[in-house]
């Protein structure tokens, strides 16, 4: 199994996390993380996200990513924050080159077969749907995986807790993002860690 294999079977959920104050890094990590939800994807969305990930980081048991990965500078931003993973929303081959040149495991976004087709042709195998409800749904990416069953994904965007298990019923589909774990600016530590508990157990 390789790295990007083992991290989209860590846990069902990935918690796609916006956070605006660092100062709500290192408990929102621990919620989820005591939820059962150690893989966490901070997107670089806000300018705290950076320091975010170096928060999260400390937690132990954390496996803390970078979202909304956009070019090479925001890689080599993220990993030297401490980003032990990366995702993107697409895939372009500057990216998607300068990705497998860091060997850090990569999560680049696809929405149609022209772009499984280019990250195949650099060599990756591993995908997030996105985003996935807009992009067509169960439908579509059931399409797509027809067609690329070498290919596994991660469909994120429109998932929610009462849909997800439907995604994760299917064989193609290793793990979803979700954002309704925390919303953003949420300080409920409490709740965080239930939902994360629930979202923990959706693949049985």
């Amino acid at each position: 199994m390789t790295p990007i294999d083992q991290l989209m079977h860590t846990a069902p959920v990935i918690p796609v996390l916006v956070v605006d104050d660092a100062a709500h890094a290192g408990p929102l990590a621990e919620a989820l993380v005591a939820g059962g939800l150690p893989l966490l994807e901070v997107t670089l969305r806000t300018p705290a996200a950076l320091e975010v990930i170096a928060e999260m980081a400390r937690v132990p048991g954390a496996i803390v990513g970078a979202g909304t990965v956009l070019n090479a500078g925001d890689l080599k931003a993220a990993r030297a924050a401490g980003a032990q993973f990366i995702v993107s929303p697409g895939l372009t081959e500057s990216l998607g080159r300068a990705a497998i040149d860091s060997g850090v495991p990569f999560l680049p976004g696809i929405a149609n077969a022209g772009d499984i087709m280019r990250g195949l042709d650099l060599g990756l195998t591993r995908f997030k749907f996105f985003p996935a409800v807009a992009s067509g749904g169960l439908p579509t990416l059931s399409a797509l995986a027809a067609v690329f069953g070498q290919v596994r994904f991660c469909p994120t965007g429109g998932i929610t807790e009462a849909t997800a298990p439907d995604w994760l019923a299917r064989p193609f589909i290793s793990c979803v993002g979700g954002s309704w774990l925390a919303a953003r600016g949420e300080t409920d530590w409490a709740a965080i860690e239930a939902r994360a508990r629930a979202a923990a157990r959706l693949r049985g």
